[in-house]
């Protein structure tokens, strides 16, 4: 299985396939310990039954994860083209579970250029203000306090608007100071924007 890394295409089918092998692995494992313990004491009263029991406390946590990702729909390969084509040179991401506080926000692709941020989602239950206010927040946080985050519903409206963009994109980069950040010193302005993004999605 090829590894497929956070905000690429088919990362969505990738993390199904990982999380259900690993937490498959991680219910066997304590399975298998209290089998052990079973068949060599012959009563389930014995520590091997307590470590099982602490073993699948991990195991749960992963099947949680395992959850929220078969939740979520990989994004279409004409819709992952089209966006690709539209964007061009710019910093583009794609299959990103947001997280917020009250909602899981499925992002299937997302711009960065200087001072914006232009992100589609298809989830109906997404409200776009508050996806919106809190990816504005995050970045603020992390010193990107010009940043302008819209968040669309509209396919078409998506690809015309980042279209638009990618077609000058010094325009929405002048005058926006940038100090290297000591965690990614080889990375643009936009670059570190898109791994903020990054750090809050699964």
């Amino acid at each position: 299985m090829k590894k497929v890394a956070k905000g690429n295409w088919g990362y969505i089918r990738y993390e199904k396939k990982k999380r259900f092998l690993l937490t498959l692995l991680m219910f066997l494992l304590p399975l298998g310990i209290y089998m052990i313990g079973y068949f060599t004491v012959k009563s389930r009263l014995n520590l091997f039954t307590v470590v099982a029991i602490l073993g699948c406390l991990p195991a749960c946590r992963s099947a949680v994860g395992l959850i929220m990702m078969l939740l979520q729909k990989p994004m279409p390969q004409e819709r992952y083209e089209a966006a690709k084509n539209a964007a061009g040179n710019l910093t583009i991401g794609y299959e990103l579970v947001v997280t917020a506080y009250e909602h899981t926000s499925l992002v299937e692709a997302a711009i960065v250029c200087g001072d914006q941020i232009v992100c589609y989602t298809p989830d109906q239950n997404t409200d776009p203000p508050y996806l919106e206010k809190h990816i504005r927040q995050i970045l603020s946080a992390n010193g990107f306090t010009e940043a302008q985050v819209k968040v669309m519903k509209d396919w078409k409206q998506y690809l015309q608007r980042i279209s638009t963009i990618a077609k000058n994109p010094e325009k929405y980069r002048e005058g926006l100071s940038f100090t290297p950040d000591e965690r990614y010193p080889s990375l643009s302005r936009d670059e570190v924007i898109y791994q903020t993004l990054l750090a809050i999605s699964l």
